[in-house]
């Protein structure tokens, strides 16, 4: 562009953003640039004399270029020699477990909030679902360059719990012989009774002479806490783990929603009708006004959900990410407004609104669970399919499609399970090094190595993938998408089977042997790398 521009063949323009593609046609070359064709209006000229004018200043001599063409109406083809991908081979050898780790956060604090469900009672598959994507976006925004904190937040406040507490009292009084009836909204799985029982068995019935206070907020502080502890234990072997468990009840205790609230009153974004408190949300956009604080002087849920967001900005993140069900959609636009009125800016809030997922077998929805009665819980999950699996496929999709989750699939041992297809590839490549040792031979120090020897199809398509993983981790980084990274990591294996049944990576030619060698260990540290940010695992053996 500026050659263009000093020899005054395209007047000084203000430049657009432009894309920078891989096309799909390979006959289109390595790269396509649309620069041309969103300058016309400025340049005053069509596009393709445009994208003329730009190939004719480039520079001379460009490390690896081939040759530039204008195609179509306008863009710019980049057709490079083969043998540039060759030089991330050494580089993904020599980095390992830092390949395709990116600065591109520059450190900058994210939270993303994720799962976050009531602790009344066991995980199910949408809970599942969440704690996948929560957990890989974390990894993905780490590996790019973030400072991430995951969190829960713990809803141990409100009328929930006041119906959770409700609901044990009528089992403990069940279980003892008495009459109890579980209120309107209350808790009816097995999982309440089993908590009660165990309470009884512990403490036996002190409370039924206890002052009914006393002996909610005792149930419920024992429910709570081992709902809790079976939840952190469940994502643990989930393989999440969170920086910091944050608890609603606190915001009261602390009075952080208060202060939210006068705050809001401060810059003139509540009033008071009927009685109670509303926040102006028609200010910002939303349809109705919002009640923050009712009439008997209890703050709403959305008191707390702003008291919590407040309290995330003023802990310094620049990024806050909640993942939501898609149930919640008309709450995001509510809490954005909120956060404008507050004097932070809406857009670093960003809500991934997750929708539901289905479960199948033998062809057939699986609506109930054989333990529960009720939902599948995450467990029976795990135990059915395995963690690999289950984490794979919950991340397969965007969080904005539809999940149908085949449980069959998921367990069977072949090409078509897309879980066991990728961590074959990786075994694959172990199980060479094993032939290798047996052999009495090593792995070649890349600088020994002279891959200009790799000249096959096969050979030139896999480092050309392998090349592309930094820009994968930035795509999926920036568009909070982990599906791209199990879509690319497919592809990767794909490219190693589709390598392997071409090519004998092991032969009598060593020049030949080595170059091979380090090629498939590339591809070995960017599947393990991939699989990784998943939390998927990554076996030397199947």
């Amino acid at each position: 562009m500026a050659g263009a521009v000093a020899a005054e063949q395209l007047p000084p323009v203000e430049l657009p953003e432009f894309s920078v593609e891989v096309p799909r046609e390979r006959d289109h070359g390595d790269f396509a640039v649309n620069l041309a064709m969103l300058l016309p209006k400025q340049a005053r000229m069509a596009p393709k004399k445009i994208a003329e004018l730009l190939v004719e200043n480039l520079p001379h001599q460009i490390q690896w270029l081939e040759r530039v063409e204008v195609a179509g109406p306008g863009f710019i083809n980049f057709h490079l020699d083969p043998r540039w991908v060759l030089e991330a081979v050494p580089l993904a050898v020599k980095q390992q477990a830092d390949y395709g780790r990116l600065t591109l956060g520059e450190g900058q604090k994210v939270q993303v909030e994720f799962v976050s469900a009531n602790p009344t009672g066991l995980l199910h598959m949408g809970n599942a679902r969440g704690a996948a994507l929560g957990d890989s976006i974390a990894a993905i925004l780490d590996f790019a360059g973030w400072q991430v904190a995951r969190e829960y937040y713990i809803n141990d406040a409100g009328n929930q719990i006041e119906n959770f507490a409700l609901s044990l009292e009528a089992r403990f009084f069940q279980l003892l012989g008495r009459e109890g009836e579980i209120p309107e909204g209350g808790y009816h799985g097995q999982d309440i009774t089993d908590t009660v029982r165990s309470f009884i068995d512990e403490h036996g019935d002190s409370l039924l002479q206890a002052p009914q206070r006393t002996r909610l907020d005792t149930l419920a502080r024992y429910a709570l806490a081992e709902k809790i502890g079976g939840i952190k234990e469940a994502l643990a072997e989930f393989g999440v783990k969170y920086d910091v468990w944050f608890s609603e009840q606190s915001l009261h205790e602390n009075g952080q929603v208060d202060e939210a609230i006068n705050l809001l009153k401060e810059r003139g974004h509540i009033y008071e009708h009927e009685g109670a408190l509303w926040f102006k949300a028609s200010a910002f956009g939303m349809e109705k006004d919002e009640v923050v604080v009712r009439k008997n002087g209890i703050p709403t849920y959305f008191a707390a959900d702003i008291a919590y967001h407040m309290d995330k900005f003023q802990r310094g993140f620049n990024w806050v990410i909640n993942i939501w069900g898609a149930d919640h959609h008309g709450h995001v636009p509510r809490m954005k407004g909120v956060m404008d009125a507050l004097g932070y800016n809406p857009d670093a809030l960003h809500v991934i609104l997750m929708q539901l997922v289905r479960l199948f077998r033998g062809g057939e929805i699986v609506r109930m669970s054989k333990r529960t009665g009720q939902f599948v819980t995450l467990q029976e999950l795990m135990e059915e399919v395995g963690l690999d699996a289950a984490r794979y496929f919950f991340v397969m999709r965007s969080a904005d499609s539809h999940l149908d989750f085949d449980l069959d699939l998921a367990r069977t041992e072949s090409n078509d399970n897309p879980v066991y297809y990728v961590q074959y590839a990786h075994a694959r490549i172990c199980s060479i090094y094993r032939q290798l040792a047996e052999q009495g031979r090593a792995m070649p120090a890349p600088a020994e190595v002279d891959l200009n020897l790799l000249k096959e199809e096969t050979e030139l398509v896999l480092a050309r993938r392998l090349a592309d993983f930094p820009e994968e981790v930035a795509m999926a980084a920036r568009q909070l998408a982990p599906h791209r990274i199990a879509r690319y990591v497919h592809e990767m294996a794909g490219l190693l089977h589709s390598f392997y049944y071409a090519s004998r990576v092991i032969t009598d030619d060593a020049g030949l042997s080595n170059a091979r060698l380090l090629l498939v260990e590339a591809t070995r540290v960017v599947l393990k790398n991939a699989l990784d940010l998943l939390g998927v695992r990554a076996p030397e053996k199947m």
